[in-house]
């Protein structure tokens, strides 16, 4: 699975605004309404379903990486966008760092298949440190989109 499968180019966000973790998982969920990927009476809900599974453990995993994710009825494919916080955020890490790179997924619940493989394709991308360096280096939306990009098309080392 590519990021193109699930990341929804118009909802990336180059500069959150959030400054802690339940704002910044509702700035991520509102990129995704306004890109026309989720419906409007489903926002409260799902922001709520990933704050229930971020109670479970954080899925802030460490060196500045958080993939808050979950399943909901609302969506019929699996969908997703990606942000960066350049001041970074407190997401309860495994590391106790901060929080600068951020991918959020919503998949159906009856599509587990697709939730692990957009999770395996986002922890593989996120083991090259290059790569990441470049997203928390990016100033635009654009720039995140191609990157996301030239990793689909396997340009960095993983």
């Amino acid at each position: 699975m590519k990021f193109a499968d699930f990341v929804s180019p118009e909802a990336i966000r180059a500069d959150l605004k959030a400054q802690d973790k339940e704002g910044v998982i509702r700035e991520m969920v509102q990129a995704l309404l306004d890109a026309g990927r989720i419906d409007p009476k489903e926002q409260e809900s799902i922001v709520k379903a990933i704050l229930k599974r971020e109670e479970l453990g954080s899925t802030g995993i460490g060196r500045g990486i958080a993939v808050p994710h979950t399943k909901h009825p609302s969506v019929d494919q699996l969908v997703g966008t990606v942000a960066v916080s350049t001041e970074g955020v407190n997401f309860s890490s495994l590391d106790g760092e901060k929080v600068q790179l951020l991918f959020l997924l919503i998949s159906p619940p009856d599509r587990p298949g697709d939730h692990l493989r957009a999770l395996e394709n986002i922890s593989r991308q996120l083991r090259d440190e290059t790569f990441c360096r470049f997203l928390k280096q990016s100033k635009s939306a654009e720039d995140i989109a191609q990157l996301l990009d030239e990793a689909d098309n396997n340009q960095f080392g993983s």
